[in-house]
């Protein structure tokens, strides 16, 4: 199940908190915390959209960058066996490893993107 609630373009993970019987959201492209907590969705929602505002408003004022700057670098270590049967794969299409996994990570992550929009 993906817990993804998207708030005014930004993507929030969702998960319910049973001690305080409630959900709590957080934006995760933020460089500081935006979280929000509400009973129900709708709640939910109208809570991110306030802690978005007041957080890029606080960032407006502060001449701070709100959003995290991404690399486009990662480091993955897998198992041996894995390493090779990807190498495997990425050679039998005529990839290098790098593109074997981008074509593989960025079409999972289109199939989500079309179960949650």
């Amino acid at each position: 199940m993906m817990n993804i609630l998207k708030i005014d373009g930004h993507k929030a993970i969702i998960k319910y908190d049973p001690e305080i019987d409630s959900f709590r959201g957080e934006f995760l492209d933020l460089n500081g915390g935006a979280d929000f907590y509400a009973g129900n969705i709708e709640e939910l929602k109208k809570e991110g959209r306030i802690s978005l505002k007041t957080y890029l408003d606080i960032c407006r004022e502060e001449g701070i960058q709100p959003y995290k700057e991404y690399s486009g670098r990662f480091n993955l270590r897998v198992p041996p066996a894995l390493h090779a049967e990807i190498a495997l794969r990425a050679a039998s299409e005529g990839k290098s490893l790098n593109q074997f996994v981008i074509d593989l990570l960025g079409e999972t992550i289109q199939r989500e993107n079309a179960h949650t929009e």
